[in-house]
C-alpha cells in the first residue's frame, strides 16, 4: 500500500492516520490473498459494502457471502494508494483511495487491468479500533468500446 501524503489543508492526527492506514493495509493484504476471514476483521459488524451494479451488502454475514463470491470469481493483485484521510468527528473519518493492479478472472484464467477509486467511511468502535463502516468503489478503467 502506498502511504498517505499530507496535502495543504488536510490535517489528521498522526495516530489516527496510522491506525486507519493499518486497517487499509490489512484489507489490501486480505484482498490479494482472497482471505474472506481477514476481510471481515476490518469491517464493523454492521458494515455496508456497496459494489457497483449491485445492491448494498449489509452486515457481517452478507459481507462474508459477497467476498466469498468475489474471491471465487476473481483473484486480485492490486495496490491501494491512500489519497486523503479526513477525521470528521472523534469516532468518524473518511478515506479516499485509489487502486491499481490486475485481477485474474478465475474461470478463464485471464489477467486484466484493474483500477478503481474508493471511498471508505471509518467508525471507531467501543474497543477504540477503527473499522470500515461503509465502503464503495467505482472503476477508473476506460469503458469498453
Amino acid at each position: 500500500m502506498k502511504k498517505f501524503v499530507t496535502t495543504a489543508g488536510n490535517t489528521v492526527d498522526a495516530s489516527v492516520q496510522a491506525d486507519i492506514e493499518g486497517v487499509l493495509q490489512t484489507y489490501e493484504t486480505a484482498l490479494n490473498a482472497s482471505d474472506t476471514n481477514t476481510v471481515l476483521t476490518v469491517f464493523a459488524p454492521d458494515g455496508v459494502f456497496m459494489a457497483p451494479n449491485s445492491p448494498s451488502t449489509v452486515g457481517a454475514d452478507a459481507i462474508r457471502a459477497a467476498y466469498n463470491g468475489i474471491f471465487q470469481a476473481i483473484t486480485f493483485d492490486t495496490e491501494l494508494t491512500v489519497e486523503e484521510v479526513v477525521q470528521v468527528a472523534p469516532g468518524w473519518a473518511f478515506v479516499r483511495t485509489s487502486s491499481n493492479g490486475h485481477v485474474t478472472v478465475n474461470a478463464i484464467k485471464q489477467r486484466v487491468p484493474d483500477a478503481n477509486h474508493e471511498l471508505f467511511i471509518f467508525q471507531k468502535g467501543d474497543d477504540d479500533a477503527w473499522k470500515i463502516a461503509r465502503y464503495s468503489f467505482a472503476t477508473t478503467n476506460p469503458l469498453p468500446r
